[in-house]
């Protein structure tokens, strides 16, 4: 009698609703009899993990350990490496949470006496150069290795964190917060890349979640660091915070020495022993027990097949066809799930709340200091505590139940304050709850944000691409966040404006001048949360309809999810490059002696 033990904890991958051939008409008959009667075997391995092979006898899904918590306990060199990768994430937070500080500080209105314009061109030139950084290390991102490109990320955004600390102009400060865009940007694209191809496919959400923690811790730190030294007499007041910018960007620089180079790519340039040895490492195996572990060997196999299909495909990431590729029929739908979760990410209107809250708060009657910590580090705490139930449950529970269950907590929470905006805006004092409950709903919204959008914003595009386009697939989506973060600016007397990530500062300028009345503002108010609103409920479809689940998946075997390996002449040429690369003969060796039992 055949003891096989059917798979419950791994989503099965759905397979596509268009006709397809058989790929599995060639499987070993000793598989598929094995699997005939079965929804799926599950196989532990000599050193540790197991193999999941479903019905079809070629499509599978495997795990070195457990995940959450004790799979991070587990694999702590992995943790180490994507935490250390993540501190490109604290660059870009930390210059969110400073720069709101830094432009109020006496001394630096006393030097350079700016508008809401100069306010707003300093948030829009770091989001340009950002755009541009995103973009430009998508092409460079697969000539060079990974490490290489986050070094030279790293050494551009420390030269502009540098001429803004040192700057003696406001045309310094504006070049300086340029350049340091250029790298922020490419950083934010990197850094996610890289720590989704050194993660084992069980820790890969809670490890590319590490991201989210880092943007927010960076916000944390940015913002407590300038409200401490707000009033340190001279330009030290400002120029300290800008000068510990170059805290995160030389500590990655060194960690690019130390930290390990990406075993996908190693393979795309042809160099499997480093693969494989770079791969032992990440997975807590020696040497020796790499050459034995089937579960190396299949990951290996795996990044093998995934090259020799793309081969085909143009490597010359200046090539429009690449780029256009991205758009064509068999990339479209992972490039647009790319594209739309940065969109709902700021569309969410997670920045915006920063500019709004303090309203709120005040109308409570809360004033000065009080306000700015309530809201604004209130929010950017919150948001730091979120992100660890995403660390710890994103892999277990999955993305598209935290996707759907934040968006519609979010849209809710929107949708509510708009309501009390509307109601009471022209008496709060009077309905002091209201006012609290609309505060309340601020911190739920962001709650729900840390747990969702905000850490998933950033694994999914770095996991839906293959290979050969993945790089620049990352790239894109990362430039789709800044385009959607990106300030517009109103004239003086069109106040009228819905943002995208916040509320400009010629709109609060003149709402506290007294050019539009509190009513109006509160209008304006009221209809851009009831937008934002829409926008969450619109993500909460978009989540339930559109996204696939990618759980527990490999990277190379996420073309499954999708339904494709890119057409159906692909899927059958991947099914033969696994059965000439051994493969099928891997699997098929360890079912023998895995699954077998006796009566």
């Amino acid at each position: 009698m055949i003891l096989l033990e059917t798979h419950h904890d791994y989503t099965v991958l759905p397979t596509s609703s268009e006709p397809r051939e058989d790929v599995s008409e060639g499987a070993d008959p000793i598989l598929k009899s094995l699997l005939r009667d079965n929804k799926g075997v599950t196989l532990y391995t000599p050193h540790g993990g197991s193999l999941v092979v479903h019905e079809d006898g070629h499509t599978y899904n495997f795990s070195y350990g457990p995940s959450g918590i004790s799979g991070l306990v587990h694999n702590r060199y992995a943790v180490a490496c994507a935490a250390f990768a993540g501190i490109g994430g604290v660059s870009f937070g930390y210059d969110q949470g400073v720069i709101s500080n830094v432009l109020v500080m006496k001394d630096f209105l006393a030097r350079w006496p700016i508008g809401p314009w100069e306010k707003g061109l300093m948030t829009a030139v770091l989001e340009l150069g950002a755009l541009f950084g995103a973009i430009t290390s998508g092409i460079l991102a697969d000539k060079y290795c990974r490490r290489q490109s986050i070094f030279f990320a790293s050494i551009i955004f420390c030269i502009g964190s540098g001429l803004q600390c040192g700057a003696q102009s406001l045309n310094d400060l504006i070049i300086g917060r340029a350049i340091g865009g250029f790298g922020v940007g490419a950083l934010s694209m990197l850094s996610p890349l890289y720590m989704a191809e050194i993660s084992p496919p069980e820790l890969r959400g809670s490890l590319m979640a590490l991201e989210q923690l880092a943007i927010v811790l960076g916000v944390v730190f940015g913002f407590w660091t300038g409200f401490l030294t707000r009033h340190i007499a001279g330009s030290a007041s400002w120029r300290i915070p800008l000068a510990l910018q170059f805290l995160p960007g030389i500590s990655l620089c060194l960690g690019c020495f130390v930290l390990p180079p990406s075993p996908r790519l190693l393979v795309l340039h042809g160099h499997i022993d480093d693969a494989r040895s770079t791969l032992a490492k990440l997975r807590l195996r020696t040497p020796d027990e790499a050459k034995e572990d089937p579960l190396i060997q299949l990951e290996l196999l795996e990044m093998q097949i995934n090259v020799a299909l793309v081969r085909q495909k143009s490597t010359d990431g200046l090539s429009r066809e690449t780029w256009s590729t991205l758009f064509g029929r068999e990339y479209v739908r992972r490039t647009l799930i790319g594209i739309m979760i940065m969109f709902f990410q700021q569309w969410s209107g997670i920045n915006a709340l920063l500019y709004y809250g303090p309203t709120l708060v005040e109308s409570i009657g809360m004033r000065g200091d009080t306000v700015t910590l309530l809201v604004s580090g209130g929010i950017g705490i919150i948001q730091f505590l979120a992100v660890f139930p995403a660390i710890i449950f994103l892999d277990r529970w999955g993305r598209k139940p935290l996707l759907k269950g934040g968006s519609a907590i979010m849209a809710v929470s929107h949708f509510m304050i708009a309501i009390l905006i509307h109601l009471f805006h022209d008496d709060w004092e009077s309905n002091t709850i209201a006012a609290w409950v609309a505060v309340f709903c601020t911190y739920i919204f962001t709650a729900a944000y840390g747990m969702s959008f905000g850490p998933i914003g950033w694994v999914l595009p770095s996991e839906v691409f293959p290979l050969s386009m993945r790089s620049k697939g990352v790239s894109l989506s990362t430039a789709s966040n800044w385009i959607n973060n990106y300030p517009f600016f109103p004239r003086r007397r069109s106040p009228c404006v819905v943002l995208i990530g916040l509320i400009t500062p010629p709109l609060m300028e003149m709402s506290s001048a007294g050019d539009i009345s509190f009513a109006d503002f509160a209008f304006f108010g009221s209809a851009t949360f009831m937008i934002f609103a829409c926008a969450c409920f619109g993500a909460y479809l978009w989540s339930s309809y559109v996204v696939p689940e990618t759980a527990g998946v490999s990277l190379e075997e996420i073309d499954a999810v999708f339904g494709s390996a890119a057409g159906q002449k692909d899927r059958k040429r991947k099914c033969e490059l696994e059965r000439e690369l051994g493969l099928h003969d891997l699997i098929k060796g360890l079912i023998p002696s895995e699954a077998l039992g006796q009566e």
